[in-house]
């Protein structure tokens, strides 16, 4: 691992329930993100000191997904409490008491950290297995904190690891092939409580993400008997046109649930735009038919006191899990070759990292070179005189560079070599005491 070990800390649909994901989700809205109260990396390559509060958080990549909020970070001290550091920032950033989360919350360091994010973003941590949107969300993630400038060498080396890591299990496996999203789960769901969906009435409120992978699920499957609510009406009527849909403004949603045997809703709104007197309403003009609502957004759109409403069935999230459908199976059966293939990876990343720990000796060992080199020509200048040619003393300056590449390029090396096989420790107090380097080499 590197001189200054990843911490991960987060919670995830597999230890808080739905209610407290969204609170948190909701309090980190994008023209907020965390990512710039942390200490940032200048494209140069100096460090410049956003906050003193964390200035401990060398680098930061925050993965926030409905199912989860994790904090990827490196720790500039040793002597820092990481657990404690982070849940301080996760706390401040969604200004909420820590005992809130507390129990909820999950840490890893070191390689248990590296592991977990590699299980993430293949999909054998998501709560459908396999699900491909993560790889997107972990790659999201890492490209807004590389903007943020609070990604340094070690996530920027992690984070390209797992990336590709994700790429290649979904191409060399078929984790991800068999149909196993929320949306897939939803509409399963939906057909064991009502049935054939062909012949039931569906309605999709909100078309993000999630509402358009509802929207995509049912039209593969053959089904045109949907309807679209939406805030933006003109944006609902651009999609129904490509079947002929009926559409709805959210302000008409009680004649929308009237007509309608399925809703699936994921609107991204806030608070809940389906409250118990709405569905109340539209129920009158059922004839006692039974609806299901189907809530998968995070914030809830669906008030859970919906569910006392007669002849209304309702779902969220956290009941996605116990209806996965048939193709999990399929999925669990490729879940030893990925893991294969993430232990490959990780050892591969492993290197990576040792390569890494030796790049400051590397960098102290050149600048004291051509520190030496520096000194030594401006004496020869000194000695030969200010009306040297400038065809002289180019060549002279192209000698001096050539004498201090050449005599590091094999120490250079040797170092390399000797950190990819998990040597560097040994040379490293060595080499800087030769050549009397500042800071020690820390396994």
């Amino acid at each position: 691992m590197p001189q200054t070990e990843i911490a991960c800390l987060g919670l995830s649909h597999h230890t808080a329930p739905v209610a407290l994901r969204e609170r948190l989700t909701c309090a980190l809205p994008d023209e907020q993100h965390p990512l710039a109260s942390c200490q940032v990396v200048e494209p140069g390559g100096e460090q410049v000191k956003a906050s003193t509060e964390f200035e401990d958080l060398a680098e930061l990549v925050v993965l926030s997904t409905c199912n989860r909020i994790e904090l990827y970070a490196v720790v500039d001290s040793t002597e820092v409490d990481a657990h404690q550091l982070l849940l301080d920032y996760l706390a401040r950033q969604h200004t909420v008491d820590t005992a809130t989360f507390r129990d909820y919350l999950y840490f890893y360091s070191g390689q248990e950290a590296v592991a977990h994010l590699a299980r993430v973003a293949t999909g054998l941590d998501s709560l459908v297995l396999g699900e491909p949107q993560i790889l997107g969300q972990v790659t999201d993630s890492y490209m807004k904190a590389v903007k943020a400038h609070t990604v340094g060498p070690v996530l920027n080396a992690l984070f390209q690891a797992i990336i590709r890591t994700g790429k290649r299990a979904r191409a060399k496996t078929k984790i991800s092939s068999n149909p196993a999203s929320v949306s897939s789960v939803a509409i399963a769901l939906a057909q064991d409580v009502v049935g054939d969906l062909n012949r039931q009435n569906i309605l999709i409120t909100g078309l993000g993400e999630m509402g358009q992978l509802a929207l995509n699920a049912l039209r593969k499957r053959g089904i045109t008997r949907i309807a679209l609510a939406n805030r933006s009406r003109e944006r609902a009527e651009t999609v129904a046109t490509e079947w002929g849909g009926r559409v709805y403004g959210l302000e008409e949603l009680p004649q929308a649930l009237s007509e309608a045997d399925v809703v699936i809703s994921a609107t991204g709104a806030p608070h809940p735009v389906i409250d118990p007197a709405t569905v109340r309403q539209a129920m009158t003009a059922r004839e006692n038919r039974t609806l299901v609502l189907i809530d998968i957004a995070v914030p809830r759109d669906v008030d859970p006191a919906v569910d006392q409403v007669d002849n209304v069935h309702l779902f969220n999230m956290d009941d996605l899990q116990d209806t996965l459908d048939e193709a999990l199976a399929a999925r669990q059966r490729e879940v030893p070759r990925v893991e294969t293939i993430i232990e490959e990876e990780l050892a591969a990343l492993e290197i990576e990292f040792r390569k890494l720990a030796v790049r400051p000796l590397i960098t102290d060992l050149r600048l004291r070179a051509e520190e030496i080199r520096q000194q030594e020509l401006e004496r020869t200048m000194r000695y030969l005189g200010n009306d040297l040619d400038p065809e002289t003393l180019k060549h002279v300056q192209h000698l001096s560079r050539s004498l201090v590449n050449k005599l590091l390029h094999e120490p250079t090396l040797r170092l390399r070599e000797k950190a990819t096989n998990g040597q560097a420790t040994q040379y490293a107090d060595t080499v800087r005491d030769l050549f009397a380097l500042n800071n020690s080499l820390e396994g």
